[in-house]
This record gives structure tokens, sequence and C-alpha cells, in this order.
């Protein structure tokens, strides 16, 4: 199990649209498209890369997102150290809308360039042990998944 908090003081527009996926169960089976040893796991597109969805397609996954709006940049002064969760997006900083990313080591070279809304503070051990992908790509032929993903207030 991986335990994120996340950090509604820092990025509240990301951490909402976060919670409201996982409330509504978006992303549950989402696969881990893109996973760069020594560097980050992304998942989050829940229109391609839901691995039960109708519209799954490996080759696809990295390219959606969900039916909604997408989220401004909320850059903050804080740094990818080992476990940082932030936002994935295309060119645009504004283009937020489901996918994200936990870095495995330090990323600082991301600092300031991509939205940081969240930490993992316990499973760092399990994301570790995410599948790694092509060494160039980061795509893997048989991706691991998110099995279920759920919001808890502490």
């Amino acid at each position: 199990m991986v335990d994120i908090q996340l950090m509604p003081e820092i990025a509240p527009k990301h951490v909402e649209r976060v919670v409201t996926l996982t409330q509504q169960g978006a992303y549950n089976g989402v696969v881990f498209h893109r996973v760069i040893d020594g560097f980050m796991a992304q998942t989050g597109d829940v229109k391609f890369g839901k691995s039960d969805g109708p519209s799954y397609d490996l080759s696809m996954a990295g390219t959606g997102g969900s039916d909604l709006p997408d989220v401004p940049a909320e850059f903050s002064k804080l740094h990818y150290d080992p476990g940082t969760v932030g936002a994935a997006r295309s060119q645009d900083p504004n283009s937020f809308n489901s996918q994200f990313f936990i870095t495995f080591a330090d990323a600082g070279f991301l600092d300031g360039q991509y939205t940081i809304f969240g930490k993992v503070v316990a499973g760092m051990d399990v994301v570790n042990k995410i599948k790694k992908g092509d060494p160039q790509t980061g795509s893997a032929p048989d991706p691991d998944k998110i099995i279920s993903a759920k919001i808890e207030y502490k």
C-alpha cells in the first residue's frame, strides 16, 4: 500500500481534481504507463490507461485524461525530493487533467515547472518496486497498475 499525503494548501485545484477522480473510482486499475528507473513512475490516464476500461489502449496510455477541464498550474517553491507527487502535463503548464507522477529520486530540475500536490508518506518501498519501463521511453509491455485508490481524511 502507498499512502500519499495531499497538499491542498499548496495546490488546492490539483488536489480537488485528484480527490474527485479518486472518489469516482477513475484511478482504479490505471496502469503506470511511463516508468523511468532512477527518475519517476507516471500514471493517471483514466481514459486510455484504465486496464479494465472500454477505451484501454496501452499504446495510447499517457495521451488521455478525464472529461473534466484542464487545471491551471499551481507552482510552488517546494523541491522534488524522492516520493514527491507531481502533476503530469503537456508542454502547456496549464494542462494538468488526471495524470501524475511519483519521483524515485531527487528531481530538482522539475522545481517550479511542474505542480507538486502530494508526497508519499508510507509505502515508498512499494513505489520503488513498480516495474520499470524501457530506458529510452519508459514504456513497459506489461505495466503495473493502481489496484484501488481511496481518500481518507485524517
